[in-house]
């Protein structure tokens, strides 16, 4: 219970702090809109009209990454600049308890990406929102956020031992968008991506979205995007404890 209150309590106090941010308010009301005015008007000039709904969604998990990515790692940055990320590590907690509710935060925040996009495509474009699963489909959009929460928490760890990690985020946010799938089908790549696109959660989570939208196996998906994210949260916990222990032997722990 005292761990649940701990991530309970840290998610809405970092979903706070994130509110309070300019640059992360107005990221989060303009990009969502653009990405899905792109992908409605790439799909309506590829003749696809059909599958509006999917690029809605689509648009909509990648503002969620999006969010998650920068989130996090900024979410690091401005404990350090503030002078209170020792005081997070040196908590009488595992340094994952402490730092995952932030990453959580950036996923449940980043659900605006979803549901700005779903009611742009609506209220602009007449997109009729007909999901072939509903219920699957909220089922989906959980598990797809606790995943990317999960990534990024293992992806955290770099943002605590490396003073320019924000240099890594950015190359990761484009190739991720698409290995994963979320709005080019992965059956289109190059077929070295494939293995790539196996292990990350986002192509689960997005897999799962997209076949609760247009119909498919829901459930194998959102299984296997649950495992997935355990596993990122096994490894995030063990490379978190690891890189914070170095961080402080070197003392860069502070160093911005």
């Amino acid at each position: 219970m005292r761990t649940l209150r701990l991530l309970t309590v840290g998610t809405l106090l970092h979903a706070k702090q994130i509110s309070r941010s300019p640059f992360e308010v107005a990221i989060a009301l303009v990009v969502p809109v653009v990405q899905a005015t792109l992908a409605v008007y790439l799909f309506r000039s590829g003749g696809e009209q059909h599958r509006l709904l999917e690029a809605a969604v689509g648009a909509g998990v990648m503002g969620v990454w999006s969010s998650v990515l920068f989130g996090s790692g900024g979410a690091i940055q401005n404990q350090r600049w503030q002078g209170t990320l020792e005081m997070i590590m040196l908590a009488p907690r595992r340094p994952a308890l402490v730092i995952l509710p932030i990453t959580i935060a950036t996923g449940v925040t980043g659900t605006y990406a979803l549901l700005a996009t779903l009611v742009w495509g609506r209220v602009l474009y007449g997109i009729r929102l007909d999901f072939a699963h509903p219920v699957a489909f909220v089922v989906a959009a959980v598990v797809c956020v606790i995943g990317l929460g999960m990534f990024g928490l293992l992806l955290a760890s770099t943002f605590v031992l490396m003073r320019n990690a924000n240099a890594l985020a950015n190359t990761l946010e484009y190739p991720v968008w698409l290995i994963s799938g979320m709005l080019v089908p992965i059956t289109v790549l190059p077929a070295w991506t494939t293995p790539i696109a196996a292990i990350l959660p986002t192509t689960w989570g997005a897999r799962a979205l997209r076949e609760a939208t247009s119909g498919g196996p829901v459930w194998p998906s959102i299984l296997l995007c649950l495992g997935i994210s355990l596993v990122c949260l096994v490894i995030g916990a063990l490379t978190l404890t690891h890189v914070e222990r170095r961080a402080r032997a070197a003392a860069t722990l502070a160093l911005a």
